[in-house]
């Protein structure tokens, strides 16, 4: 039987490891202490817009045994403690992390990683062991496939690369991220406010022009279509986090990108205005 891993079965996480154990795959969570214990007793819960499904996977604190697949789910800031939790080979690493800086962490450690996307997803924890999704399906973009993956609840598609994989969400996620931390609203407010739709605009430009000095072409355009058509409720997990004093991913997602820029002599002034302005509320 194919045994899939999932570091840190946070909103993504747990989603995930609900829906491949519920296919009949093998799911090992690796978790902070408290909640691996919780996970082992009370098992992880989702409810999603398809119905409540419960799963009870394995779950453990440091993940001592070979795997098929390690998914990592954790956010930006975890990533080097969570890693230091992986004793054993993993077969294939895919990392389902936010940004464009990840895969070269990543690939030092693993022989294998494929590189992987999350989009059109919105998912928050209740508590450590339950999940709601409100969106109708966990979407997937890997760089090449991953066969044990493909299971009801999750839509995985495939290719074209690492560089357009990670670029085509950043350029949109990096400047939404750091609009929706810098200003409090969700998208709706953000889509209808003249000002913050021309500044966001402006960032997911620059986003775009690093991006294309880097080697991938996107058309901000079509950014806005993704971004028009979403819940008008939908924020990010970055503004989430933001606004409650977490560690969050905004470094990860939107300062990859002025790094990027600066590095490929791309100037990205709307996006490190948008960025001082978070870290100064």
């Amino acid at each position: 039987m194919t045994v899939v891993a999932v570091l840190g079965p946070g909103a993504v996480g747990g989603t995930l490891a609900v829906r491949l154990a519920s296919a009949g795959r093998d799911v090992v969570c690796v978790a902070r202490s408290g909640t691996a214990a919780r996970i082992r007793a009370e098992g992880l819960t989702l409810q999603a817009p398809d119905g409540s499904q419960r799963a009870r996977p394995d779950a453990v604190e440091r993940l001592e045994h070979p795997v098929d697949v390690l998914v990592v789910t954790v956010k930006a800031p975890a990533l080097h403690d969570a890693v230091g939790r992986i004793a054993a080979e993993p077969a294939t690493v895919v990392p389902l992390l936010n940004g464009i800086e990840h895969l070269v962490t990543l690939r030092e450690r693993f022989p294998r990683v494929v590189a992987g996307s999350v989009s059109r997803f919105e998912a928050w924890k209740l508590d450590p062991i339950t999940i709601r999704q409100t969106t109708p399906a966990l979407v997937l973009g890997l760089a090449a496939d991953v066969p044990a993956l493909h299971v009801p609840g999750v839509t995985v598609t495939v290719g074209p690369g690492d560089r357009e994989l990670l670029w085509s969400k950043a350029v949109r996620l990096g400047p939404l991220a750091a609009a929706t931390s810098a200003s409090g609203l969700a998208v709706g407010a953000l889509r209808d406010d003249a000002a913050w739709r021309a500044r966001l605009s402006d960032a997911i430009d620059e986003a775009a022009a690093v991006a294309g000095a880097d080697g991938v072409r996107l058309d901000a355009a079509a950014q806005w279509e993704i971004i028009d058509a979403m819940a008008p409720s939908l924020t990010t997990s970055t503004a989430r986090d933001v606004a409650a004093g977490r560690p969050s991913e905004l470094d990860a997602v939107a300062g990859s990108i002025v790094r990027a820029g600066r590095r490929l002599g791309v100037r990205t002034p709307v996006l490190e205005g948008l960025l001082a302005e978070c870290r100064a509320s």
